[in-house]
């Protein structure tokens, strides 16, 4: 290890507030969650508000519809997150242990599962309100990367989901026994803070990717292509990150260090570009077919 950042002094909490001998904590990764709903109710608003970017000049729904949609889109986070990271990451333990599902608190959400999650919520509301189903996506797609930008910048204050070991000068050298102990490395070793280089290709790269697509190029006025863009980049992205992202413990073995879950030959992929790689081809197909339509 040739140079290290050592991590900042941040917590998990912001405050805490004690109340007859109950505590609150406002955590940083719930204040992400919040504000990047709210900022991405904001944006879909915007959005709705601007009916010459949408087929015929005519917006897939109202601004009242666009708040009810809101609680759909939060519970289909949440419980499709949980259930991805169960099934996708977990489920032998949670198949022995189905009372921790509900156990949000402790952690684990996939952003596959809150996808499909968000999917399943979408097709519901369209199709109960009679609202086109592909331009919801486009507005969606317009309004998430907000989101994942600032839960990444969470995941980095909380010190989880590190990076693989690097002696590049920007490697974090992150707190816990499990973060400084590296094979071959004596001492703390430094990693790649991948939750930062998810936060600028997911969040700031594809966000403004998203929306120069629909507010500038009108990319909206054919249902479907702001999806499609979307899933690729993401998809794309993650797939790029996770060669710098250390693999789910438990995908490690001493003869898999870095957590393939698929053999190619001498390499391999995790289970995030496994996810991954159905997104970026149905992305690429939608554009396609979108673009073909009259």
């Amino acid at each position: 290890m040739l140079a290290a950042i050592p991590f900042p002094d941040l917590s998990p909490e912001i405050f805490t507030i004690e109340i007859g001998g109950f505590a609150f904590d406002l955590r940083w990764y719930a204040l992400a969650y919040i504000v990047g709903i709210l900022i991405g109710w904001r944006i879909a608003v915007a959005a709705v508000r601007r009916p010459q970017i949408w087929p015929g000049s005519h917006a897939p729904m109202t601004p009242q519809q666009v708040d009810d949609l809101l609680t759909m889109v939060i519970l289909g986070v949440i419980i499709g997150g949980r259930l991805g990271f169960v099934i996708f990451y977990q489920p032998g333990y949670y198949l022995a242990n189905p009372v921790d599902i509900v156990k949000i608190w402790t952690g684990g959400m996939s952003f596959h599962g809150g996808m499909l999650g968000v999917v399943a919520a979408l097709v519901w509301f369209c199709r109960r309100n009679s609202v086109r189903l592909l331009s919801a996506a486009d507005m969606l797609a317009i309004a998430t990367p907000a989101g994942l930008l600032l839960g990444r910048i969470a995941n980095f204050i909380n010190a989880e989901l590190w990076g693989r070991p690097t002696n590049l000068p920007w490697g974090v050298i992150f707190p816990g026994a499990a973060a400084q102990t590296c094979p071959g490395v004596e001492g703390p070793c430094a990693r790649h803070p991948s939750q930062l280089y998810e936060a600028g290709l997911e969040g700031l790269l594809l966000g403004a990717l998203v929306l120069v697509a629909a507010f500038v190029w009108w990319w909206t006025r054919r249902p479907g292509q702001v999806t499609g863009l979307f899933l690729a980049g993401y998809g794309a992205a993650r797939f790029v990150v996770e060669y710098f992202r250390q693999a789910d413990a438990q995908f490690i073995t001493p003869g898999n260090p870095w957590g393939h879950v698929v053999r190619l030959g001498e390499t391999g992929i995790t289970m995030g570009q496994l996810l991954s790689l159905p997104m970026v081809l149905a992305g690429v197909a939608l554009i396609l077919w979108a673009r073909r339509r009259p």
